[in-house]
């Protein structure tokens, strides 16, 4: 068959990209321990020797990784001066964890992707799910990592002001549950806020409920509690309000979550799904965020579904559509998108 010389070299560049980022990614996790986004963002324009000892690193290893990091675009390089420096928008993106597009917790769990790869094979032949505890560690403080400034930026400004009376009770003193709240940045962030309120997060992983405690204890609340638990038998009723934040599709029965939750709320109760942002159509997702969301629901959403009872395997690209078959299938007769992000849907569900 004859190749199209064009095309070909179209498909080239487009993996020679792929190359550059991947090999990239650990660069990016150096910058973020070591500083050197931070410092570059905050103290720039400084040549490599200037960063070095800022950052008491050594300046052959920093002079290399700066100019990977001017190559990728991600530092900008200036020749006249020899210098390096970062655009507002570079440091919000690498220098500055406090932004809402901070995208460095990705990168985090990106390594776990890579270290459980051959998890992943024994999976692909035998159909058989992988539980998210059995990947490593490095995917829980990533996911904490990339979620947690979006959070932020978003749940208490935002979020929770687009539903139907919910800020309301929350400021009056709310009984609220979290599900799947792996390591509570959500959690924490809504207990900070309505201090009235009273939390509880529950998730099926230990691990992540004993670093969700310690997190707790360390910004000295007292309005919040966690527990293990499924999102299918959680205990409690007369729950105002109750949230799962990015984890619905990641479960193995989610009609049966949604089931529970509508059991567990007040009548007048509100529950609200966030989700990865997606349209309900393959063809319509086929863009750099369906992209990236795909393929973490390769290796991570879909197989975590696949080791839990039922299987449904919804996958992080479900759609609004899907998500409210779910949600009516779990007995919710109103479900509406309240608002949304680049990367998330907010979906309110009511008895």
């Amino acid at each position: 068959m004859e190749l199209n010389e064009a095309k070909l070299n179209e498909l080239l560049g487009k993996v020679v990209t792929e190359m550059g980022a991947a090999a990239n990614g650990p660069l990016i996790l150096l910058g973020d321990k070591l500083g050197l986004f931070k410092s570059l963002a905050a103290s720039g324009p400084m040549n490599s020797t200037e960063l070095a000892d800022e950052t008491n690193t050594a300046e052959r290893y920093v002079r290399e990784w700066l100019s990977a990091q001017a190559a990728s675009g991600y530092v900008s390089y200036d020749a006249t001066t020899s210098s390096f420096s970062m655009t507002p928008e570079q440091a919000a993106v690498f220098g500055d964890e406090k932004s809402p597009v901070f995208m460095t917790g990705a990168f985090y769990a990106i390594t776990s992707v890579y270290n459980d790869a051959p998890k992943m094979e024994k999976a692909f032949k035998s159909g058989e799910g992988v539980a998210w505890g059995d990947h490593s560690t490095c995917l829980f403080c990533g996911t904490e990592k990339f979620f947690s400034p979006s959070y932020e930026n978003n749940l208490v400004n935002h979020w929770i002001p687009s539903l139907d009376g919910v800020e309301a009770k929350l400021k009056n003193g709310a009984k609220v549950a979290d599900i799947g709240c792996g390591h509570a940045a959500s959690t924490i962030i809504m207990a900070k806020a309505y201090p009235n309120s009273t939390f509880i997060g529950y998730d099926y992983h230990p691990k992540s409920i004993e670093h969700a405690r310690e997190s707790a204890a360390a910004a000295g609340l007292d309005n919040i509690s966690f527990e293990v638990a499924l999102a299918k038998d959680f205990p409690g009723s007369d729950y105002d309000f109750i949230a799962f934040f990015d984890c619905l599709h990641d479960m193995g029965d989610p009609i049966g979550a949604c089931a529970h939750v509508k059991k567990a709320l007040k009548p007048d109760g509100t529950c609200m799904i966030v989700e990865p942002f997606a349209n309900d159509t393959l063809e319509e997702n086929l863009n750099p965020v369906g992209r990236a969301f795909y393929a973490f629901s390769t290796t991570l959403c879909t197989p975590c579904s696949l080791n839990q009872e039922v299987g449904l395997a919804l996958g992080a690209q479900a759609g609004e559509k899907r998500l409210r078959e779910v949600a009516t299938a779990g007995g919710f007769s109103r479900f509406r998108r309240a608002t949304e992000t680049p990367f998330n849907l907010i979906l309110e569900a009511r008895a």
